[in-house]
């Protein structure tokens, strides 16, 4: 639990600050307005313009903790891993949409849970073995400045309502100063911000003040004459820009009957199976296994990917069936780091995705991708979670109906061969997602010799006793029970909405493929460069116009859009992309405006867009201009 000098969770409470000025009484601030000023006081505070990357772990905690957030260094590593070099204020923006700052009342509601004697405090003892022994774990010396601070700590107990307080009134005061800073210097407000363009910060109609030496432009004199235009912000935001180019694409409903998958004849074709997951990190990323497949000889091949129906009622599919799949193949030539794309799954037949060819003996690379358009964080809030253990009259624990029911789903997800059995190599991916640990040789020879096996292999009844004496080891307490849950994507409901299970079919005419998952990763990296390659061999290309190093790709799927900025200069470009006049459409990134730095001799991909309802015609409309 990391200590932070900074919190937003006061963020609404600053709108009565801001809205006693004489110029704001009358036209309060939005919530986006506040957000975003938030954001850049946080980012100002740190940085002397918004055109400032981060460039270290260090910076990007320190960003996140002047804008109120407490990041753990689990949190940290989430949004900067190994390939990382920089960080935008777009992107800064966009963890901040992710990461809510901690309340008083969850914070309050955490420590409650140690307080053995319901009186506000507790024990060092306590403290110092929940610190270190569950979740994240913190070091001596981490615990140690926690129970050093000499205000909450006396007699060897912890207050932590005294420690709450302190946090929070520390976490308003530093958000008072980074506003206090915005508010005094008038240029920090006058910057574009990355996606969020600001108009004047008082949103008065009185007339705006005269600014301080400088020629003011024809363009500054338009600019502030459309102030209050009814029109699209598109039409003065473009005006900041070098130059423009745009795409209109217009989808029927249901466009993808003219891409629709068709089954070969697969009389004596030789078949193969194995399921796998996407799962959706706190940060938004999705990952999920990779496989590798192995082609005996040149022979034709039919691949598909669909999301796997875990529903127990005919003809009734799961509510993460309309989760979008794709799978990439790969073929391996000299190295892992040199991958030849061969093709992807990308014609359709309702929820499956497949591709019918001819594929040469070797092995490949079978990479799954869904766009993140239809896999995102959950909106909805449960009020109550549901009872995982209960007790019988005699003190006997057991699981309930519901819990045993989704334990089952679970055994189907995680057994990728579909043979009713679990493998110590299956069982650990599934460790390595709930714990972050593998089970060695000797652990899993104790489970085989305590819990119900097969050749070795752990039975679906196996793992439901396993799953058992884990809640009779904590007596009943459910906690480790709901991390597993959450790890693998179940709400407080006990509802799947944070991950989609699918099943990979793969049939070979002349020989019997072979299939094994060997990773489980983020959806980038290989993935990334695959997209961009496919989006580049078949999508539409408009060059900026008078910027010939910079191309804009966008590929039509019928069922998604994907958009690949390709930048062959010798510099890093910015280019701000504005969805707004789009209709019927939903993004990856949950932003109709937004921008993305594309560094020098490089591609990237943009955004992938979806209809929000297939059923309904849906217009594409987007505008890239380069800052």
């Amino acid at each position: 639990m990391a200590i932070s000098p900074g919190s937003d969770a006061a963020f609404t409470s600053q709108k009565s600050t801001l809205s006693e000025s004489p110029r704001t009484k009358k036209f309060p601030l939005t919530e986006e307005e506040i957000f975003y000023m938030n954001c850049r006081a946080a980012y100002l505070t740190l940085f002397k313009s918004s055109l400032d990357n981060i460039i270290s772990k260090d910076q990007l905690c320190l960003a996140l903790q002047y804008a109120g957030r407490n990041p753990s260094q689990k949190t940290i590593n989430k949004y900067w891993t190994p390939q990382t070099t920089k960080l935008n204020f777009d992107d800064f923006c966009i963890i901040l949409k992710k990461e809510k700052p901690t309340s008083k009342a969850e914070l309050l509601k955490s420590f409650k849970q140690l307080d053995i004697n319901d009186n506000g405090s507790i024990l060092h003892t306590d403290l110092y073995k929940f610190l270190t022994k569950r979740g994240e774990k913190m070091t001596r010396e981490e615990v140690n400045a926690i129970i050093n601070l000499a205000d909450v700590n006396a007699d060897g107990k912890f207050d932590y309502i005294k420690f709450c307080k302190l946090y929070m009134t520390t976490n308003e005061q530093c958000l008072k100063t980074t506003l206090e800073k915005l508010e005094v210097d008038s240029k920090l407000r006058r910057q574009q911000f990355g996606s969020h363009v600001e108009g004047p910060f008082e949103r008065d109609p009185s007339p705006v003040p005269k600014q301080s030496p400088r020629i003011i432009r024809k363009n500054d004199q338009e600019t502030f004459s459309n102030k209050g235009d009814t029109r699209s912000p598109l039409l003065s935001t473009t005006r900041k820009f070098k130059t423009s180019v745009s795409f209109t694409i217009t989808m029927d409903a249901n466009s993808n009957q003219n891409s629709k998958l068709t089954e070969p004849n697969l009389k004596d074709w030789q078949y193969v199976q194995s399921k796998g997951c996407f799962f959706l990190e706190e940060d938004g990323e999705i990952i999920s296994h990779q496989y590798k497949m192995q082609i005996a000889q040149k022979s034709m091949v039919y691949v598909t990917i669909k999301p796997l129906n875990l529903s127990q009622v005919e003809g009734k599919l799961s509510p993460w069936s309309s989760v979008d799949t794709a799978l990439y193949i790969l073929k391996e030539n000299e190295s892992q780091a040199n991958l030849q794309l061969m093709c992807f799954t990308e014609l359709r037949n309702r929820e499956v995705f497949g591709w019918t060819g001819e594929l040469g003996p070797g092995i490949y690379w079978l990479i799954p991708s869904t766009t993140g358009c239809r896999l995102k964080k959950e909106i909805k809030t449960i009020t109550e979670a549901a009872q995982l253990v209960y007790k019988d009259e005699t003190g006997e624990l057991f699981l309930t109906k519901e819990f045993s029911s989704t334990l089952s789903d679970i055994f189907e997800v995680i057994d990728l061969d579909g043979n009713g059995l679990l493998s110590l190599e299956e069982y650990n991916f599934f460790e390595l997602r709930t714990s972050g640990e593998k089970c060695d040789e000797d652990a899993w020879a104790i489970c085989r010799e305590n819990f119900d096996t097969k050749k070795n292999e752990l039975t679906k009844q196996g793992f439901m006793d396993l799953n058992l004496m884990e809640a009779i080891d904590q007596e009943g307490d459910p906690r480790d029970l709901w991390i597993t849950l959450h790890s693998m994507g179940y709400n407080k409901a006990l509802e799947l909405t944070e991950a989609c299970p699918f099943v990979i079919d793969i049939y070979a005419e002349k020989c019997k493929p072979r299939i094994k998952a060997v990773h489980m990763e983020g959806c980038s990296g290989q993935l990334e460069k695959a997209i961009c390659k496919s989006v580049l061999n078949k999508g539409d290309t408009k060059v900026m116009n008078g910027y010939e190093n910079i191309i804009i790709h966008t590929y039509n799927c019928d069922i998604w859009i994907t958009s690949v900025i390709e930048n062959k200069s010798d510099n890093k470009v910015i280019i701000h992309i504005n969805n707004e006049l789009s209709k019927n459409c939903v993004n990856n990134r949950g932003l109709k405006v937004f921008a993305v730095e594309v560094a020098p001799k490089s591609t990237m991909v943009c955004q992938h867009v979806m209809p929000l309802n297939e059923h309904q015609e849906w217009i594409y409309y987007c505008v890239y201009s380069l800052m």
